[in-house]
């Protein structure tokens, strides 16, 4: 195929890109869009998923039905808990209790020591877990570290005396990113808006901040964060949409392989992306629609994660609340959002440090053990006033993988009408493979779980029945799953499915590793102690 002239010498049109997925991505990309979508649309790869789907990164979720062929098991939706010592940070230094711009203006201040997106990363190389963060509302950014993700220390770092603030500069939301594929002074980024500007730094130690830019007219609450699926730098910004659509603020995209390259605006080249739609919700009584306020990403396992914050609505009497709800992406562009109830959600005690609004950290979310951690900004309020009040941090946990399960259930038609009796079956599209040990994610506790490998033509293939696969019991995030006499190996590199066959239990992922002990090459988010970032290879903790 060739794609047009110059002179007389045809030139080959570019070939299509294809992820690792197995995902071919269109053109031009990221998609030429000028509107975005009011109602929801379903991603193109669940539209037209590939022929065979390569699964050699990371952990393979069942959030969407990418993977699924057919199953008799119902898919279920699960939320983190809030831990007990929440808030994990709150206010209590001087800087931290002030805010420069209320107090110039006579109007009450307003504490704060929350993430506002900012960033909690565990550092592979110091061992230590991190959290930027804003200090007074609007005022400058500190660094807290910790050792267990919950006790959080403020060291003196040196850069103003006295106190952990290593930038005095006055900012709004801001995103601060580990990047572990860079050296020296590139090693952390960070991004923040103020007075109409993203401005942008580096540092080579997350204390030390050196200023790369400032990129044009932006508005405020604009974030980033890395794709490493298509290593590209992802900027998601805030922008207003016209005033007969069904919410005003929406985000736009701009990627570039380079952070900060050439000091181009993101602004200037940026596509509409995704906003709330007819399926997000306001709050009872509300009478504004519900609005996109935040996106935050980052790559888990073998998709992209989005932490949606949505505005639910704003009286005179209670702050803003926003509320963060999830979607995930295969290309990472289009977003599959299933599941529009809060994922991390206010409270509706009046006095709780998330009573008013609830928003996500950059980074999104950290790999602890077989747990994931996700800080948030609560703001308390102030009862009565449309004040944030106290603003502080809080954690909540999820099980690993736990976003979505397949369950078994023995009410459902679909397992009667298939004369299985008590067994629920999933099995998968045709996948591919170079790894020979297949693991599970799953709680069968009571239950057992068994598999068997199909051909091309939906035959077992000898050795891979399900009668000999040993069955998987209890509750583990990483379980392996065998057969008495097959290995892996013997059919990997060629088009096959997995059916999985289940008893009193929940299925939430599996993944062929290239490892007995277990590790998916897939991305590990923010890192995590035994794991660091980005990728889950040997030599980490066993979740």
């Amino acid at each position: 195929m060739f794609g047009g002239t110059v002179g007389r010498r045809l030139v080959a049109a570019p070939s299509p890109q294809i992820l690792y997925n197995g995902i071919t991505l269109g053109s031009p990309w990221p998609p030429a869009r000028t509107y975005p979508d009011e109602f929801p649309v379903r991603p193109p790869y669940l539209l037209d998923p590939p022929a065979v789907i390569p699964v050699d990164i990371g952990r393979q979720l069942f959030v969407d039905d990418f993977l699924i062929e057919q199953t008799t098991l119902t898919r279920t939706w699960h939320r983190p808990e809030y831990h007990a010592a929440n808030p994990i940070l709150a206010p209590t230094t001087q800087w931290e209790r002030t805010e420069p711009l209320a107090r110039d203006s006579g109007r009450p201040e307003n504490a704060s020591a929350m993430v506002y997106s900012d960033g909690v990363f565990y550092d592979p190389r110091d061992r230590v877990f991190k959290m930027w963060y804003m200090a007074g509302y609007g005022g400058a950014t500190c660094l807290a570290v910790s050792h267990d993700g919950v006790r959080w220390e403020r060291p003196d770092w040196g850069v103003v005396k006295g106190t952990n603030i290593v930038l005095r500069q006055q900012r709004d939301s801001s995103t601060v990113w580990l990047d572990p594929d860079a050296d020296g002074a590139q090693r952390f980024k960070m991004c923040f808006w103020y007075d109409g500007s993203l401005l942008l730094y580096r540092s080579p130690d997350g204390i030390q901040w050196t200023p790369i830019g400032t990129w044009g007219r932006a508005l405020d609450r604009s974030t980033f964060f890395y794709n490493p699926f298509r290593k590209v730098w992802v900027f998601s910004l805030r922008a207003t949409q016209f005033e007969s659509s069904i919410s005003g603020r929406y985000r736009a995209y701009w990627e570039s392989s380079e952070f900060g390259a050439g000091g181009t605006s993101p602004g200037r080249d940026s596509v509409a992306w995704v906003k709330a739609d007819a399926k997000d919700w306001a709050r009872p009584g509300m009478q504004s629609p519900p609005e996109l306020y935040n996106l935050d990403c980052v790559a888990y396992e073998s998709l992209i994660l989005g932490l949606f914050s949505v505005w639910r609505g704003e009286t005179p009497y209670r702050e803003k609340i926003n509320e963060i709800t999830t979607g995930f992406s295969r290309d990472g562009f289009h977003w599959d959002r299933p599941d529009r109830q809060s994922f991390l959600g206010v409270s509706e005690t009046i006095g709780s440090w998330n009573w008013a609004n609830v928003q996500s950290a950059g980074g999104g979310c950290l790999v602890v053990g077989d747990r994931l951690y996700f800080y948030v900004s609560g703001r308390k309020g102030d009862p009565g006033t449309d004040r944030p009040g106290e603003c502080s941090t809080g954690l909540a946990t999820l099980r690993r993988d736990g976003f979505a399960s397949m369950d078994w259930n023995t009410d459902d038609w679909r397992v009667r009408r298939r004369g299985s009796g008590s067994i629920g079956l999933l099995t998968t599209r045709p996948i591919t493979f170079t790894g020979a040990h297949l693991f599970v994610n799953a709680d069968v506790e009571g239950g057992e779980l068994r598999a068997e490998v199909l051909d091309e033509q939906g035959r077992v293939i000898p050795s891979f029945e399900r009668e000999s696969s040993v069955p998987v019991t209890g509750n583990a995030t990483r379980a392996p799953l065998r057969w008495t006499s097959g290995n892996l190996a013997a059919v990997a590199g060629r088009p096959l499915r997995l059916r999985f066959a289940l008893t009193r239990g929940r299925l939430f992922a599996f993944w062929i590793s290239a490892w007995p002990s277990g590790e998916s090459r897939g991305f590990t988010a923010a890192g995590g102690p035994g794991i660091g970032c980005p990728v889950d290879l040997p030599g980490a903790t066993k979740a």
